[in-house]
């Protein structure tokens, strides 16, 4: 039923919000049906990208990234034909640069870390999220994800991508 309320003739933008996998199919109909799709799940990028990116171009849909760091770096990019998914070094990007705030450890010593539960790593000193975001925060494994869906989004091949600290959560991306 989504799936096809994503690639209706009514519709013409898809917030495509839906957590986990349950996202994917009615975010790929949407694409296959040429829609805009304002991405606000990593889940459908991080599981499917390749089948993802493929539906947006041969869709002829457009993929705008709502979340914070991606929509960030989609901001600094020239606006190339209606699209910002393109050769980034032939347009003279050396590098993706995605932020984060360092968590509630930030300031700790290494060897604290082996001590760690998971109530310490959900009292996030910035921000007020679900459980299971607040620990991928805490353990990086959102900056990972973070990456994978930096690929897909802006056909990084070769870039070097970085990561930094940004304690006061002021810069989300950067490029």
């Amino acid at each position: 039923a989504l799936e096809q309320l994503a690639a209706a003739s009514e519709v013409d933008v898809v917030m495509a919000a839906i957590v986990g996998a349950a996202g994917l199919s009615p975010t790929i109909a949407a694409a296959r049906a040429g829609k805009q799709i304002l991405l606000a799940n990593k889940e459908s990028l991080v599981m499917a990208g390749g089948l993802m990116m493929q539906a947006v171009i041969e869709g002829g849909a457009s993929l705008l990234p709502i979340d914070s760091e991606h929509n960030a770096i989609f901001q600094c990019l020239p606006n190339l034909n209606g699209s910002r998914s393109c050769d980034l070094e032939k347009i003279g990007v050396r590098r993706i640069l995605l932020t984060g705030s360092g968590g509630p450890f930030r300031t700790r010593e290494r060897a604290s870390l082996l001590n760690v539960d998971p109530a310490a790593a959900c009292k996030h000193p910035n921000w007020s999220m679900g459980p299971k975001i607040t620990i991928d925060s805490a353990s990086l494994m959102n900056k990972g994800l973070e990456l994978i869906e930096a690929h897909h989004i802006f056909g990084i091949k070769h870039l070097l991508s970085q990561f930094w600290n940004s304690q006061g959560s002021i810069l989300l991306g950067s490029s």
